[in-house]
């Protein structure tokens, strides 16, 4: 019994031991701080795909000027506002980038709505116990996304036996291409919004995705806009220009869907799915400190115009896509928008804030919103429903376009749409909040010697 007794008490030792040795190694962990700090370079390297690093600043926000056709009076109120660090898409978004989105609802719907084939369901696993046997943890069915080819969209496919369960119902032929009906290709989120009241709660909204492809003809009526309007957005020679005819709301599901689907694509490890970082449109203060690094108010001039060499001689040349003047849309080297790496970025690698086309931005419209925001990460941010006012839905929408001239491509200038409404000259692009670095000023500082 004795010998017994001491097994046991020696092993409750060198258990207890193995345990303090844990725990005092963790204790030390707790205080071992890394030395090493990230840097704009290594922030950089880690931004997600199409994206830089923005690194945090301040910016003052003064004499937001509206189009003269608003008839709205301008905001010359000035205030000082920081932006912390945060990513931003290098480029607006694109066609091809737009309609992978697309496709990807479309597939959805195919699958889930009218092929209803198991095949393409992740087999999920039934948890049950003897207290409840016939409890299901989640029932939900989730799509197997390696059994879709992902070389062609699904609802697209040649297949007679998906085509006679999809055509003239997911989509109909039109000049002999398939076309989506727009009420059918929906995406359904969920996200939190803020009623006129200040409360937040969450809303789910299901968003036809589908661009106003007419979009071109219903801006510029009495003008040949038909190849526009049949090509732009289908068209394969046109992937890599801005897509357009996306509302805002249009524009907001297409942020979420990114998130989703990136969290999928990219390791455990990473950045974004360490600090569960999200895409979201920019705000208006995010979107006018990256415009800022574009060009001073007092060098517009340079903007609009830029001396190049051409058989050694000095010509000058637009430097950004916008109309020279009354009838001049083609000096800029294109009559409607561009392709979206156009021209050069600017000094964080942004290309095209100011011209080719306008972008959206998350925060609804006021004419005295400096009042209404804080002046940490501003931002107006109110989900209005389809049945409130005008006045309510209105969103704000930056940088001036193809078809501006050169007095609204400022980082200054600000104009609104209505948050369901698409048009030929209004495009987006994405950001998602990074992680501070360290200023150089808490780097250096030292402690002051006793004399």
């Amino acid at each position: 019994m004795n010998i017994k007794l001491s097994h046991i008490a020696v092993t409750c030792s060198a258990a207890l031991l193995f345990t303090a040795c844990k725990s005092n190694k963790r204790l030390s962990d707790m205080y071992n701080v890394p030395s090493i700090r990230p840097s704009a370079q290594s922030l950089n390297s880690m931004a997600p795909p199409g994206m830089v690093f923005v690194p945090a600043g301040t910016i003052i926000d003064k004499d937001v000027v509206m189009p003269m056709d608003s008839g709205m009076n301008s905001d010359t109120a000035k205030k000082t506002v920081t932006l912390s660090a945060f990513f931003m898409d290098q480029t607006e978004v694109t066609n091809k980038q737009y309609r992978t989105f697309v496709d990807w609802v479309a597939d959805s719907v195919a699958i889930t709505d009218y092929l209803k084939d198991e095949k393409y369901f992740l087999k999920v696993k039934a948890l049950k116990s003897k207290a409840a046997p016939n409890f299901v943890a989640d029932s939900t069915k989730r799509i197997d996304w390696t059994k879709v080819d992902g070389s062609t969209p699904l609802w697209k496919s040649k297949d007679p036996a998906i085509q006679s369960k999809l055509m003239n119902k997911l989509y109909t032929m039109v000049n002999g291409q398939p076309m989506l009906v727009s009420d059918l290709a929906k995406y359904s989120f969920t996200h939190l919004t803020a009623d006129p009241g200040g409360k937040s709660k969450y809303i789910t909204e299901y968003v036809a995705v589908l661009p106003d492809l007419k979009v071109w003809s219903k801006d510029f009526p009495n003008a040949q806009m038909e190849v526009m309007d049949n090509n732009y957005y289908t068209n394969r020679g046109y992937n890599e220009y801005p897509v357009v005819g996306v509302s805002w709301k249009q524009a907001r599901a297409y942020t979420d869907w990114r998130s989703k689907t990136i969290h999928r694509l990219i390791g455990p490890n990473s950045l974004i799915n360490t600090l569960n970082l999200q895409f979201s449109l920019p705000t208006e203060a995010q979107w006018k400190y990256a415009a800022s690094k574009e060009v001073k108010p007092e060098d517009m001039d340079k903007l609009a115009s830029v001396e190049v060499k051409e058989k050694k001689k000095k010509v000058s040349k637009a430097a950004v896509n916008f109309k020279q003047q009354e009838g001049d849309y083609g000096q800029d080297g294109g009559t409607f928008t561009l392709p979206v790496k156009s021209y050069a970025p600017n000094s964080v690698g942004v290309y095209n804030l100011l011209g080719n086309v306008s972008e959206w931005t998350l925060d609804a419209f006021s004419p005295s919103y400096q009042e209404l925001v804080h002046d940490l990460n501003p931002v107006l941010l109110y989900d209005a429903k389809d049945t409130d006012s005008e006045v309510m839905r209105r969103k704000v929408v930056r940088g001036g376009s193809w078809k501006d001239n050169a007095a609204l491509l400022t980082p200054s200038t600000r104009n609104y749409e209505l948050q369901e409404v698409g048009h030929s000259y209004i495009g987006f692009r994405c950001v998602m909040a990074a992680p501070d670095i360290i200023l150089e000023q808490s780097k250096t500082r030292k402690l002051a010697s006793n004399k």
